[in-house]
């Protein structure tokens, strides 16, 4: 068995659902973070694939991304040496944790999350108490690891006050158990929007391929997609153009690749046409994202090593788990295994 390493560094834990196409809005607005604080954090990065199973999915196809998923922190630069990686689903106690909460969770707290309600409108043939019930096992996920920090978007705040909630009814209830994560809010960051509906945010799972920037986008791709781009119904760059959605959504992905602030882009760009701006976007993409495709082929060809990584993890992972667990189930009076 691996060793785990003990250290005092605090426990920072976040998960993609491995449902689309990881985009460069993950990138942007997560995996880079993970990436910059993984020396200063003991990080705990999960492809949540039980989560997935709530909307449905083509099994063959769920593979290939929970792999594919996998690959791609590990391309942006995650350090499986310092960070633990490793599948929800090979990890047997976050379903049991799950049920355990889900017997702490309130019908009414689950009846005011609004992600339920967005998704069930949106895969309204298959409302299922999975999707009802999905924030006890989201909950699960960071209470297993007496986790200090999960960085949060605006679509899962809820979720995590309502693991907080239960961390705290739960260790009230019985005696200190768990650990009250934190929200981890990270330095504003530049907000990647649709590129065809740029008044909404860039999403993986977007039925329409061109309102995102897959991260595995190979060149034509990128170009053609850049190109249909939504700007506005001026020609040139102005310095209000950074106002606009459309035209300033661009403006602002070129910031971010080219590390320039928005200020020195418009200065870059002013009196400039949006095809000029579109083509150097493009550009920039492509020199972008080339470094981390090779690394992600690369990760791929080497067949056992990212195996090796996601066994690695999960062993790392139930590990602690098991020890959170067996506290729990101590405390609401199951009988441990061979004890009458």
């Amino acid at each position: 068995m691996n060793t785990i390493k003990k250290n005092t560094k605090p426990t920072l834990l976040s998960g993609i659902q491995p449902s689309g196409n990881l985009a460069l809005g993950n990138y942007i607005g997560a995996m880079r973070n993970w990436v910059s604080l993984q020396k200063d954090y003991n990080g705990i990065f999960i492809v949540v694939d039980m989560h997935a199973i709530t909307v449905k999915q083509e099994p063959a196809q769920l593979r290939k991304r929970c792999l594919s998923f996998a690959a791609q922190y590990l391309a942006a630069g995650i350090d499986p040496q310092e960070n633990i990686i490793f599948m929800q689903s090979h990890v047997p106690q976050h379903a049991e944790l799950a049920w355990v909460l889900n017997c702490y969770t309130y019908l009414g707290e689950l009846n005011r999350m609004t992600q339920f309600k967005d998704k069930s409108k949106r895969h309204n043939d298959n409302i299922n108490a999975g999707l009802y019930t999905y924030p006890a096992l989201m909950a699960a996920d960071i209470l297993l690891y007496q986790t200090d920090l999960v960085p949060v978007g605006a679509d899962q705040k809820q979720h995590l006050e309502l693991t907080r909630d239960l961390a705290m009814r739960f260790n009230n209830a019985f005696s200190p158990t768990f650990k009250v994560p934190e929200p981890f809010i990270p330095k504003e960051g530049a907000r990647i929007m649709s590129l065809q509906e740029p008044e909404k945010k860039m999403s993986k799972s977007d039925s329409n391929e061109n309102n995102y920037i897959a991260l595995l986008d190979p060149p034509d791709v990128l170009v053609r997609k850049i190109k249909r781009a939504v700007t506005d119904s001026g020609r040139e760059i102005t310095p209000d153009s950074m106002k606009n959605p459309g035209t300033g959504n661009l403006l602002t992905l070129f910031a971010v690749l080219s590390e320039l602030t928005p200020k020195q882009t418009i200065q870059r760009f002013e009196g400039k046409q949006y095809s000029e701006l579109k083509d150097e976007l493009a550009d920039a993409l492509i020199a972008f994202l080339e470094p981390f495709q090779k690394r992600y082929d690369k990760i791929l060809s080497e067949k056992d090593y990212l195996t090796n990584i996601l066994e690695e993890g999960a062993e790392k992972a139930q590990y602690i788990a098991r020890k959170t667990l067996s506290k729990v189930y101590r405390k609401i009076g199951f009988v441990a295994p061979g004890r009458s």
